[in-house]
């Protein structure tokens, strides 16, 4: 199965998560603490349509929402490598800030991040019938990436 052999599809976009972060290696401003608010679109294909002839009943996400939620809102995101993690870290104590550390804080790491989510979530609840095939993450009208691809579970 391919992306192009998808008969039905549907996407699911949750906005407005205020986070801030840093990447520490960027030459540039990037390496400054700084903020957006981030949205998220999932888009799912399904081996067949449900009872309701949906492809993923979107009151069902609850949970895949509360983890975004849980992951970047409020929160403050930084690199496991960042030199500076002791600080975020005693800052995280002092409740000065919500941490959340992160093998990487870019968009495309958290497009593929927020993907394995949305399978795990729907492998466990649909039991192989549907999957997100594509993620978007976006920090600002002009600032996206994404994920793309089927997991081998679904193409069985």
């Amino acid at each position: 199965m391919n992306i192009h052999s998808i008969k039905f599809s549907c996407s699911k976009s949750y906005e407005d998560f205020p986070c801030s972060h840093r990447q520490w290696r960027h030459q540039g401003h990037c390496r400054f603490v700084h903020g957006y608010s981030r949205s998220f679109t999932f888009w799912f294909t399904a081996k067949k349509l449900d009872h309701n002839g949906f492809v993923v009943d979107f009151s069902s996400l609850k949970p895949l929402e509360n983890r975004l939620k849980e992951q970047f809102d409020h929160t403050f995101l930084i690199n496991k490598d960042d030199p500076l993690l002791n600080y975020w870290e005693k800052l995280h104590d002092l409740d000065a800030l919500d941490l959340r550390i992160m093998d990487n804080v870019g968009m495309e790491f958290t497009s593929e991040l927020i993907w394995r989510w949305a399978n795990e979530y729907l492998q466990d609840k649909d039991k192989g019938r549907t999957c997100c095939w594509k993620t978007e993450s976006k920090e600002n009208k002009s600032n996206k990436a994404s994920f793309e691809e089927i997991p081998d579970w679904f193409k069985s």
